[in-house]
């Protein structure tokens, strides 16, 4: 696998997983009642919990493991029911931010306000549902993939954060827009093909523990079928 491969696969997986474009009606439905540029204000501030909480794992993350004497195999088994479980709720429509918009009912304005609507969105929706256990996960586990690229990767994993940020960032401005084009079939489509797709990567990430721990049970060639 070549660089580019990585970053492509990083993307997918990432992008599928926090699902910018599925998230679109819940942002709006966080946001309600807030003025369209405190709602810009608030995306920003996303995309950087993001970036900043994606990266701290992408660097870290496998040196929590070896402190907790957690194999990588183990790791990419455990991340990869988390994913299809995720994947498996997206794909039923079962995805839900928790948040009630009735609770949001004391309107604002300004960065003050901004970064106050921020704190309360930081739960459930900033983390778990944006950034949880599946997201982590998939960052320790391309993490591992990018040290054979050595400085490449790391500056790799970096991009493909920010670029995923950055998606997030600009969906969530154009979220009046999106809603309008797509329509609640649309969104409802997009969220269950992206569920589909994070499904068939978690399957492989349990195929690839596998095949890291034992012995000829999985062949390497299902486990890693585009490895060069």
């Amino acid at each position: 696998m070549s660089p580019a491969d990585f970053a492509v696969n990083f993307f997918v997986a990432l992008f599928a997983l926090i699902d910018p474009i599925g998230t679109v009606p819940l942002f709006a439905a966080a946001t309600v009642g807030v003025k369209s540029k405190d709602a810009r204000l608030i995306a920003v501030y996303i995309a950087f919990f993001i970036l900043f909480f994606l990266t701290f794992f992408y660097f870290s993350g496998l040196s929590l493991l070896a402190f907790f004497g957690i194999s990588l195999p183990a790791f990419r088994i455990a991340g990869g029911i988390i994913l299809f479980l995720l994947g498996l709720d997206m794909v039923r429509g079962n995805m839900a931010t928790g948040i009630d918009p009735e609770d949001e009912a004391n309107i604002g304005e300004g960065r003050a306000h901004a970064r106050k609507r921020f704190e309360r969105m930081i739960v459930p929706f900033a983390m778990p549902l944006l950034i949880g256990p599946g997201a982590i996960s998939t960052v320790i586990i391309y993490a591992s993939e990018a040290k054979r690229f050595g400085l490449a990767g790391a500056a790799v994993g970096v991009g493909v954060i920010a670029a995923t940020a950055l998606s997030t960032m600009l969906a969530f401005w154009a979220s009046p827009l999106i809603t309008r084009m797509l329509g609640k079939i649309g969104l409802t489509i997009v969220v269950r093909v992206l569920g589909l797709i994070l499904c068939a990567l978690a399957v492989q990430f349990v195929m690839i523990g596998i095949a890291d721990s034992t012995h000829d049970v999985i062949l390497r060639k299902a486990a890693a079928p585009y490895a060069h």
